[in-house]
This record gives structure tokens, sequence and C-alpha cells, in this order.
């Protein structure tokens, strides 16, 4: 098996809830070695953020921490500061979301660690940034009512909806990983570290693309539009005999093959629909007549129809529906932890001469704590991250 991009790469996790433990796992998945610091009694917030409960603790825990190493630390402990000091002097990066002068009571701040480790990448993450918004707390819900998503989310005449999972803190997750990943190639270069500062409402409003760049475009903000897109038509859910099917055409060949399909290939040379900016226009009417035409058959029936045209088109699937239709599309999108786990999604990267996957389970709070201040603070080896086959 060969070793992972990352293999020899030592992450110091200071960060909780889910942005930054989500990019700190993917490090993990990816070969480093990750140290996860937590609060003495309690952890991490979210291994009390339940239901849905494991074998062993929150499932909301468990699919955001594995293959890291538990340690728990109370940084005003002198011999827990100690501990941490020595990790910070050691790792190649350090991810932390604390309010605004906590690290720093304790030298960890950006300077204090960089003064330890001026070849570490130090990774900040906030809600609002580091300067007007440093001291507002920042959860994923709040950010998306605040950067905009609510306000595209949901029905023309209903309110504002957040999307069903915690997007933004995903968004910032990835985009913190980019940035660990840049810094560091230009560590390669330089010798040097840097800091990395990634925002929930930076990533959001980046994430927004079309919709902000309407605005900025136009001047004015875009609407809450259900299922349908704002430039694209259709592109959106439609009814057929037993359920909705999301349909996306996203050129005027398209249109012409679906309404073939559909037996409706006169709907390609009508004024109204001939171009992508006339069914925009005419939305509506062409959504009562694709929705005639789908009225024939269930929905089913219609999308091996569709896909043979080269239409673009799914069921709307629940998440159990959604694994098991990636399991028959061969993307065998499950992976075994450990026992007493849960199966957890497998990592979304792949190589074609790298390892990536969990390199043990979500770790109990200070699993490994005994094993890590030994090796901090006595020169015993660093215990191995717990392979699992």
């Amino acid at each position: 098996m060969p070793d992972g991009p990352l293999d020899g790469l030592l992450v110091a996790d200071f960060s909780r809830v889910l942005a930054g433990p989500l990019a700190t796992m993917a490090m993990a998945d990816l070969g480093a070695t990750v140290v996860k610091v937590e609060r003495p009694g309690t952890g991490d917030d979210t291994r009390s953020w339940g239901p849905p409960w494991t074998e062993r603790s929150s499932a909301y825990f468990e699919g955001l921490n594995r293959g890291k190493l538990s340690v728990a630390l109370d940084l005003a402990d002198a011999r827990d500061r100690e501990a941490a000091v020595e990790l910070v002097r050691r790792a190649d990066v350090l991810v932390e979301n604390f309010r605004p002068g906590v690290l720093a009571r304790h030298g960890l701040d950006w300077a204090g660690a960089r003064a330890l480790n001026p070849r570490l990448v130090y990774v900040s993450i906030s809600g609002f940034g580091s300067a007007a918004g440093a001291g507002l707390p920042g959860y994923d819900f709040v950010v998306q009512a605040a950067g905009g998503l609510m306000s595209v989310t949901g029905e023309p005449d209903g309110d504002p909806m957040k999307v069903g999972v915690a997007l933004v803190d995903v968004l910032t997750g990835k985009d913190a990983l980019t940035g660990v990943l840049a810094a560091l190639r230009l560590r390669d270069r330089t010798g040097e570290g840097q800091r990395v500062e990634v925002s929930l409402l930076q990533s959001l409003l980046g994430g927004l693309v079309n919709q902000v760049s309407g605005y900025l475009a136009t001047g004015g903000a875009p609407a809450r539009m259900g299922n349908r897109h704002p430039s694209i038509a259709p592109y959106e859910t439609l009814r057929c005999a037993d359920a909705l099917l999301a349909v996306a055409v996203g050129n005027d060949a398209q249109f012409r093959r679906f309404a073939a399909a559909l037996g409706r290939p006169v709907l390609a040379d009508d004024a109204r629909f001939a171009t992508n900016a006339a069914r925009v226009q005419h939305r509506d009417a062409l959504t009562a007549l694709l929705e005639d035409a789908l009225a024939a058959r269930a929905a089913a029936d219609w999308e091996p129809v569709l896909h043979a045209a080269g239409i673009a088109c799914a069921r709307v699937n629940d998440v159990a529906a959604a694994v098991r239709y990636a399991a028959d599309l061969g993307l065998d999108p499950l992976v075994a932890v450990g026992p007493g786990h849960p199966d957890q999604i497998r990592p979304p990267i792949t190589f074609s001469a790298a390892a990536t996957g969990p390199a043990g389970p979500p770790p109990a709070l200070d699993e490994h704590g005994d094993a890590v201040r030994a090796w901090l603070l006595d020169g015993a080896p660093l215990p191995d991250r717990q392979e699992h086959p």
C-alpha cells in the first residue's frame, strides 16, 4: 500500500465543531498524523450533539473526527500547557477556531506560535473574520442568514430557509484545506510557514457564485425561486405521474432532444421555447406543457428514457436512497472505520498512486492522552495511527 500524499505531516488540531475538524479529518484521510486537542471532561462540543448516537459517541462527532489521536489538555495547567507548546513546536500545521484572545493568553496565538515554530502553517477559522466581526460568534445557521444563502433558498412565497446541511461550515473546511495545501507548497519554496485565515462569511459569499455575480452585475439582489434556476430553463423539478423528477437542460440542443424524448418535438420549434433566453422568459407556460407530457409515466419510467436521450435527470432521493444509488453506480461510497463504529462515507478524493482513507476510528475523549503526553514530554515514540483494514 503506498503512503498517503500527506504522510509524515503532523497536524495540531485545536478546532471544534465542523469546519476545522472537517479540514483536519481530510488531512488524516490523506495520510497526516492529526493530534486533536480537546477540553478535559467535555471534549469537542459535537460529542454531545445527539441524537442520533452511535455505540460510542454522537454520529455528528464520529462523522468529522476519524483517524485522529485525542489528547485532553487544560491550557491553564502548567504541565498540559507545556505539552501543548511542545506540540506546536513540532507541528507542520495548526488549526484553531477559538474566540479572539483565548490562545493569546497561553502564548499560542499566531505570534506566539510563529516564535516557537517559524515553519508552522497556522490556520485560523472564524465566523466573520478578524476585523470588526472578530468578536461575533459564528454558527453555520446564523451565517446562512447573514450571508444571503437563506434569502435564495425556499419557495418564492415562503419564508427564507436554511440548507438541509451545515453547508457553510463544509465550504469553509474545504477552503481551509485548500489554504493549508497552498501554504505548505509555498513553505517548500521559502522554508517559512504563514498564517491562513478563512471565515464562514467569506466562504459563503464565494460559494454563492452566480447568485452574487448576478447581483454585482445588475445591482438587484436575487430572490427565492424554489427549485428553479435564475438563468436556465428547464432546470427544476417537474412532476410526473407519481413523483418529482429533477431535470437539467443546459442548452438548446439538449432541449430539442428532451422535447423529442417526451413525444413533444414541436416544443423545440415554438418561438417561446426555441432558445434558453426565451424559455426563461416563458418558463411558467413551458413547465405546464412539460408536466402535461410527463404525467403519462412514473418518474422511474421516465428516467431511463431521458438518460438515453442524453438528458440529465434524477428522481429526488432521500439520503438512504442516495447512498444506495452511489453504490449502484459503482462508487463504493462507504468505508469501515473500526469495530463498534458505523460505516462512514468514503473520502471523496482518490489518487492513481497514493493511499487515501480512514487511518482509524474516531477517538474517545483523551483516548491517546497518556501516549501523546509521553511523546511530547518524555521522549517516548508517537503512537501509530490506528490502522484498520
